[in-house]
């Protein structure tokens, strides 16, 4: 019995662009199959130049731009467990439901973190328009 895969990679530049290769058929997969993929990826088009436009500090901006860079990095991970899920068996079992409420309260602790730290980010703003 092998320990090891037969697909494992191999080194130098090689093993660099075959990851290329499959990083980007992920990045087409989770948008041909995952909604909620290309629905957070269009929040983070309206929301990455607002981030970049508004007058805070750098650090601001990384921080708001990365949650977002977070969230996405969280629902193509669901995405994967979902995947593995289903290819195991679609019939209904508790480990499965675990495994994808898992994922899911992942992906919404990360939309909690960017909706987070966006209000703090933004409060000053919304202080001064009120005030």
């Amino acid at each position: 019995m092998a320990t090891e895969s037969p697909f494992k990679s191999r080194g130098g530049v090689a093993r660099i662009l075959a990851a290329t290769r499959y990083s980007m058929d992920g990045l087409r997969a989770a948008w041909a199959g995952e909604a909620a993929f290309r629905q957070e990826l269009a929040l983070c088009a309206v929301l990455v130049p607002i981030a970049l436009w508004l007058p805070v500090s750098r650090l601001e901006s990384l921080a708001l731009i990365g949650t977002l860079a977070l969230l996405l990095i969280v629902e193509l991970l669901n995405s994967a467990i979902e995947a593995v899920v289903d290819r195991v068996g679609v019939e209904p079992h508790p480990l499965s439901k675990r495994a994808k409420d898992i994922g899911s309260a992942a992906v919404f602790v990360a939309l909690a973190l960017v909706g987070t730290t966006w209000g703090i980010v933004l409060w000053p703003f919304a202080v001064r328009a009120l005030g």
